[in-house]
């Protein structure tokens, strides 16, 4: 039996809105004083009320989990999920309101560029200074000094303080450091995005040995490429609770189709990226199929899309992106642009031909969108998540074959002509 290494128990995080978090203690007394009486904070942004900003948030609910060694554990979920608040509770950066974490070993994390580093001291200082905290002896941290600098890939600046560094060679520091000072839990957030590609694949590497030798990884990311390549487990977590512990290819499929599957959709309650849905608005998506979800191989989608606009535009149009279950953009469609004037309803009934696309899972984006006089995409509104679908397999259409699609894509091209054989 594998030996435990961290158990989540029951944890929840709760925090409080609008409380003080000045930078020094004088803004906090300045601004609890301008609350106690009424005014306006004066180390607030402009427009700011505080006064409408109490009460809690539930960053966490109920999460339980364990990770044993050689796990690599992908953390899955949408933004705002919880997933960063979980490895924060795990590193003891902040502490549970409720539940109890159990630790057995080392912990290194990399959840912010340049945590734990001292500004003003040296790479070499803060590598000693990073093994110090995990309670490693002088004698450790050089015998694995010459290794961390040479993956660093960083060797001319190792002795320039670190203010100095591009945000890039913090990460490669931060990991080197982090990957070869023997933690038995590498706890690893989105950071490594900040690097460059060559630089990642060396990392995935890295982390899969650190799982390969005994000791545990967890791994926050959306590229699902990379989650899939490293991780052989994965836990969803939405809104603050964890709703799936187990395979890494369920925890993705999850991900990718974590929208709803209503044929009557509320368009005008989700979610929007900021700035979006002020000028145009889509309020509900009608799915005309019969069951709006799966769709056989090159058949097509049919729904209705009523939509709010509260300026005029001569050339409107209606974008859809599809992602794969993996959260890779695979195809885009437009309509012909069509024109709307201001404060005006309207509803387009729309098809969308499904032809080339391969069998699997898929998420939607939909946007309301135009052009600019310099042929930019204008973007009035756009819902990231609209929901998803499934495109089923038939062996029949390919000639016999199970599409497989990490192999093979998620495009089909039309079968290959032969123009002739020569013998």
């Amino acid at each position: 039996m594998a030996e435990r290494l961290l158990e989540v128990d029951g944890v929840s995080k709760e925090y409080r809105l609008g409380q003080l978090n000045g930078y020094t203690l004088h803004d906090d007394i300045t601004s609890w004083f301008a609350r106690l009486r009424g005014k306006e904070d004066p180390n607030s942004k402009i427009g700011t009320d505080y006064r409408q900003q109490n009460g809690t948030m539930l960053a966490l609910d109920d999460v339980s989990l364990n990770v044993d060694r050689g796990d690599a554990l992908a953390v899955i979920g949408l933004n705002g999920a919880g997933k960063s608040t979980l490895l924060k509770l795990i590193s003891r950066i902040t502490a549970p309101t409720k539940g109890e974490i159990r630790i057995r070993g080392r912990v290194a994390s990399l959840l912010e560029i340049g945590t734990g580093f001292h500004q003003d001291l040296t790479g070499r200082d803060n590598i000693y200074l990073n093994g110090a905290i995990l309670g490693m002896r002088r004698s450790e941290i050089d015998a694995k000094l010459d290794e961390i600098i040479a993956f660093s890939e960083i060797e001319k600046f190792i002795d320039t303080p670190v203010k100095r560094y591009s945000s890039g060679m913090y990460v490669k520091l931060a990991f080197a450091v982090a990957a070869h000072l023997a933690p038995d839990i590498l706890i690893c957030d989105e950071v490594l995005a900040v690097g460059d590609l060559a630089f990642q694949q060396k990392c995935l590497s890295k982390m899969r040995d650190v799982a390969s030798e005994g000791r545990a990884v967890l791994y926050v990311s959306h590229n699902m490429r990379t989650v899939s390549e490293l991780c052989n487990r994965g836990v969803y977590l939405e809104r603050g609770r964890l709703t799936y512990d187990g395979t890494t290819e369920r925890a993705i499929e999850l991900y990718g189709g974590s929208g709803i599957r209503d044929l009557d959709r509320d368009l005008d309650s989700m979610p929007r990226p900021k700035l979006r849905g002020e000028t145009m608005r889509m309020l509900r998506m009608t799915i005309r199929d019969a069951t709006g979800i799966e769709y056989p191989m090159d058949g097509a989608m049919s729904f209705t899309l009523t939509s709010v606009a509260h300026v005029p535009d001569p050339a409107l149009r209606v974008r859809i992106m599809v992602y794969s279950s993996m959260a890779a953009p695979i195809a885009m469609t437009q309509t012909e642009p069509f024109p709307v004037e201001a404060e005006e309803t309207f509803s387009v009934d729309l098809r969308m031909p499904l032809d080339g696309i391969a069998p699997g899972e898929y998420a939607v984006k939909m946007s309301l969108a135009s052009l600019t006089p310099t042929g930019k995409s204008c973007l009035y509104d756009t819902i990231v998540d609209v929901g998803h679908f499934v495109v089923t397999d038939d062996p029949a259409r390919n000639d016999g074959f199970h599409w497989q699609e990490r192999l093979w894509g998620n495009f089909r091209l039309q079968p290959l002509q032969i123009e002739g054989i020569r013998r």
